[in-house]
């Protein structure tokens, strides 16, 4: 069974009103996680193994934006964790466009 997670990544202290780089950086560290993910206009969801998982790739993230100059993050995550049925990012749209 998966974990669907949506992350919002807020880098604060940029100098500058847009952080579009800044995302292509977390996004870049999801990409090479291996996971399936799809961004959003106000943050990334990805399917993970388990809400362990999320713990590392959060890690991952936050490292990343700190090599890249940032000194503080907020992130926001949203945890889908279904255990009684398997579901993917896919299934859950489909299920409400009809």
């Amino acid at each position: 069974m998966s974990v669907i997670v949506e992350i919002a990544i807020d880098p604060i202290g940029t100098g500058s009103t847009s952080v579009g780089d800044y995302i292509k950086i977390a996004v870049d560290v999801i990409k090479k996680s291996g996971y399936k993910y799809e961004v959003g206009p106000m943050g990334t969801s990805v399917e993970l193994p388990s809400v362990e998982a999320l713990g590392k790739l959060l890690q991952d993230i936050h490292d990343a934006l700190y090599r890249a100059g940032i000194r503080r993050i907020v992130t926001t995550v949203r945890i889908d964790d279904r255990r009684d049925k398997a579901i993917t990012m896919e299934y859950k749209v489909n299920r409400v466009k009809g």
